[in-house]
C-alpha cells in the first residue's frame, strides 16, 4: 500500500510542477489579437521571385492534357481464374462427350479422361488454346467400358474435375 501511494504521489507532483512551469512561462506572453499570416493582394508584385538559394528563375513547362481513349480493354488480373464455366453434357454420356469451357486468356489446355482409380484413359485435348468460349466433342463408342469416369481439365496451375457416367 505504501508503494502505491508513493507512486501516485510522485505522479501528482510531476503534474503539479508541469502546470506551475506552464503558468510561469506564459505570464509574460501577451496573446496576439490578429492573425500572423501575411495577406498579399493580386495587384501587388507582378515579378516572379525565386525562392531557391542561388536565385535561379525556373519555370515548369505547361502540362498538356492527355488523350483519352474510349476503347474498353479487358485485361485479366493475376487473381482471376483462367478456367471458368466448365460444362459436360449429355449426362449420362452415350456416344459423344461434349465439353464447353471459358478461358480468360490464351493458355495451354489439357483435357483428360480418368478412370475411377485416377488412371489416365484418354487424352481429349492437349494444346495451346485461344481465350474465350471453347468446346470439344469426342466420340467414345467402342473406346471405353461402361462406368464412372472423371474428366480433368487443367489450365496452367488450375484444374477442374467433373464426374461423368458413361452408358454404352
Amino acid at each position: 500500500m505504501v508503494r502505491k501511494s508513493t507512486y501516485l504521489n510522485s505522479w501528482f507532483t510531476v503534474i503539479a510542477i508541469a502546470i506551475a512551469v506552464n503558468f510561469a512561462l506564459a505570464k509574460g506572453v501577451n496573446a496576439q489579437k490578429s492573425d500572423t499570416s501575411y495577406l498579399r493582394s493580386a495587384k501587388g508584385k507582378t515579378s516572379k521571385t525565386s525562392y531557391l538559394k542561388n536565385g535561379l528563375h525556373l519555370a515548369l513547362p505547361p502540362l498538356k492534357p492527355a488523350a483519352v481513349s474510349s476503347a474498353k480493354i479487358n485485361l485479366a488480373r493475376p487473381d482471376d481464374k483462367l478456367l471458368t464455366n466448365v460444362q459436360v453434357f449429355p449426362i449420362p454420356v452415350t456416344d459423344v462427350i461434349n465439353v464447353k469451357y471459358t478461358l480468360s486468356r490464351n493458355a495451354y489446355v489439357n483435357v483428360k479422361l480418368m478412370d475411377f482409380l485416377g488412371n489416365e484413359v484418354l487424352t481429349l485435348l492437349s494444346q495451346r488454346v485461344e481465350f474465350g468460349d471453347q468446346s470439344i466433342s469426342y466420340t467414345v463408342t467402342n473406346k471405353l467400358a461402361r462406368g464412372f469416369y472423371f474428366l480433368r481439365i487443367t489450365v496452367g496451375n488450375e484444374s477442374v474435375n467433373k464426374r461423368i457416367p458413361i452408358v454404352l
